[in-house]
């Protein structure tokens, strides 16, 4: 095949992969057709990769033919055995290697020295501190998360020094690209500099903040692969690291509202850390109850509205929740369940549970859709989560979460707190619903209430 009809298969291919990535984004915006999305969206992958290897001047096939066999038993194998708890930090730990891929690229090319001109070096320059960012900061986020770093690190002048790192960076990025100095030495004080930006940038982000981080760096791995794809001339590449640089930015927008802060309030105030921060304006006591006592109240209810938490992943409750939702359903009670865009560790991370338990999607609502139910629900039953049902959101102008939109689980007629424990949420303060005179606390290892609440109802 002549190079001409080789170059115009890979153009009609990689149109072909542009039409499976957008139809596949497409169809994730709905958990309904969330998983064939992603099969489309595979298939556009495979179709570029496989394109790829006919492309003009291709070389070291052993080597690429390896990296991809090693790289898909690696990830089938930590696929498979991840649990849905450890889904965040996998998520992180997987769009890191995204970044560091992007940012492996522009070193490769930035090492040639002058070989490139001024607007290719550029480029290269500037995904390759991007892909630096978000590959080492992906990291962080993910030791955060998996619960390797225990304690964010802040310290006065922080902010100063991530600016004077971020200038050190574009001020070596600058004499890389203007080809002033490109030598070995100053490409990798660079990536250097790049990759401890990330390091600096993410280590005082605090637990709760970590949803809205881990799609900023999402947002920046894509960004990263579409300016390397511009240095490649690849228009796999563009079109991949654009869509999905696109769709992140949207997401980490939507997150930072869901919170009603900033994005820069968010990788700069700290609030997401537990340590340091009070109580506010919390009067009253906390009224334990028995799991019998809310299976006899559920199963007499007419409406339920079930509210979950990180403490439903960490006991891995879904199932035994969904069980108990099934008994009260036969038994005619409406049920449904409420999901905050925050709630979790990632982004959708309730929804993800409860579809792996097999919750029909038409009783999963967000908080836009169910919150004006709440008042005319019998109970709300809150299982593992704190500062998204936290009233002092609406009330408190002193709290750090005050304009948070918040789920209005204190406005059931009745509320069920299943916890572990009486300590606080991420933001480190005291949770104002656990107080009030309609709420009972039901404490316990969540998977193993649910169970007795079952043996409860099915008793009646």
């Amino acid at each position: 095949m002549a190079e001409g009809d080789i170059r115009l298969l890979i153009d009609a291919s990689y149109f072909v992969t542009a039409v499976l990535f957008i139809f596949g984004l497409k169809r994730m915006s709905s958990p309904v057709t969330a998983r064939s999305g992603i099969l489309w969206a595979g298939a556009g992958m495979l179709v570029a990769t496989i394109v790829t290897f006919l492309y003009p001047g291709m070389s070291n096939y052993p080597l690429i033919l390896a990296a991809i066999v090693v790289g898909t038993i690696v990830a089938w194998w930590s696929g498979k055995r991840v649990a849905m708890t450890d889904m965040p930090q996998m998520i992180a730990l997987y769009n890191g290697m995204g970044g560091g891929a992007a940012a492996a690229i522009a070193a490769v090319e930035l090492y040639r020295g002058e070989e490139h001109g001024l607007a290719i070096a550029t480029l290269a320059v500037i995904g390759g501190i991007i892909g630096a960012v978000s590959f080492s900061g992906s990291l962080i986020a993910f030791a955060k998360l998996q619960g390797l770093i225990k304690r964010s690190l802040r310290f006065g002048g922080q902010q100063v020094l991530n600016l004077l790192i971020l200038a050190g960076a574009l001020v070596l990025g600058g004499l890389v690209a203007l080809h002033v100095d490109a030598s070995p030495a100053v490409v990798t004080a660079f990536f250097v500099l790049a990759l401890l930006l990330g390091v600096t940038m993410t280590l005082p982000i605090g637990g709760a903040d970590m949803p809205v981080v881990i799609s900023l760096y999402n947002a920046l791995t894509g960004l990263a692969v579409g300016f390397e794809g511009f240095v490649l001339n690849n228009a796999a590449m563009i079109i991949a690291g654009t869509v999905v640089g696109a769709a992140g930015s949207l997401l980490t927008q939507l997150m930072a509202k869901a919170m009603n802060r900033s994005l820069g309030n968010v990788l700069f105030s700290g609030f997401g850390e537990t340590a340091g921060a009070e109580a506010t304006g919390v009067t009253g006591s906390l009224k334990p109850i028995e799991a019998n006592d809310v299976g006899v109240m559920m199963a007499f209810a007419q409406k339920v509205i079930v509210v979950p938490g990180y403490g439903m992943a960490v006991a891995q409750a879904q199932h035994k929740i969904w069980e108990l939702c099934q008994l009260l359903i036969d038994r005619g009670v409406t049920v449904r369940f409420a999901i905050h865009p925050v709630a979790g560790r990632m982004p959708g991370h309730m929804n993800v549970l409860l579809a792996e338990a097999g919750v029909p999607y038409d009783l999963i609502a967000d908080l836009d859709e169910i919150n004006a139910e709440f008042e005319t629900a019998d109970v709300a039953l809150v299982i593992g989560a704190n500062d998204v049902v936290n009233p002092v959101a609406r009330t408190d102008k002193s709290s750090p979460i005050y304009g948070m939109p918040i789920l209005n689980a204190d406005r059931a007629k009745n509320v069920i707190v299943i916890k572990r424990g009486k300590g606080t949420g991420f933001s480190g303060i005291e949770n104002a619903l656990f107080y009030l005179d309609n709420t009972r606390m039901l404490y316990g290892d969540a998977q193993k209430v649910a169970a007795d609440l079952i043996q409860a109802v099915k008793a009646i």
